[in-house]
């Protein structure tokens, strides 16, 4: 992954299954690629101490990255501090401030961009592959484990003992902000539990 490209790489971690399994590969391996997270405002007080754990167990630095100061302030004089409930716009608006922005940022200097996305996620992420162009940040996107399960990325942080998100024992499959998240219920996909109360359209971004 880090021959591939000789400019610099980002992986930006959600500290989720998939991303701790890639934090473990790239420390365990000591590749020269860089660990950014971005840090909403909105996290549960749980991702933090992870984060924490996680640069402790690997010898590493986590870049976080902050929704710039005044576009937080003006969405949430004219939105609202939980506006992200009323409508998709008014969740896209946030998101657009919290993450879109920050994600920039992170990626302002990279070649290339590491994500834990798996294609069986959904139908959104089926359109990537292990290597692709990313049209919106003009870099190679790397999705090392695209064709991976679920079940394999369990089987993977099981088997290296890799520090894990405490909600994920509570029945949460993503992590994210933590009003935008919720527990699953027996049978239901993997995402469900992502921007909950919207309806079953794509719910972009998706990345």
């Amino acid at each position: 992954m880090r021959a591939a490209l000789s400019g610099s790489i980002v992986f930006v971690t959600c500290f989720g299954v998939e991303d701790q399994a890639i934090t473990h590969m790239v420390a365990s391996e000591g590749l020269d690629i860089e660990f950014a997270a971005l840090d909403t405002g909105r996290l549960p007080p749980q991702t933090y101490d992870l984060w924490a754990e996680t640069e402790a167990r690997y010898g590493i630095s986590i870049r976080p990255f902050f929704p710039q100061p005044d576009a937080l302030e003006e969405l949430i004089l004219a939105r609202g501090v939980n506006g992200f409930y009323s409508s998709v716009n008014a969740r896209k608006a946030c998101c657009e401030v919290r993450k879109t922005e920050p994600l920039s940022f992170a990626l302002a200097e990279a070649e290339g961009w590491v994500t834990g996305a798996r294609a069986d996620q959904s139908a959104h992420r089926k359109g990537h592959n292990i290597f692709s162009l990313d049209e919106d940040y003009k870099l190679v996107r790397l999705n090392p484990l695209f064709d991976w399960t679920r079940s394999e990325a369990l089987n993977f942080v099981t088997t290296y003992d890799v520090p894990l998100h405490a909600l994920h024992a509570h029945g949460f499959a993503t992590i994210g902000c933590a009003p935008c998240n919720r527990t699953l219920s027996p049978g239901e996909p993997e995402r469900a539990g992502r921007w909950w109360w919207e309806s079953e359209a794509p719910k972009q971004p998706d990345r």
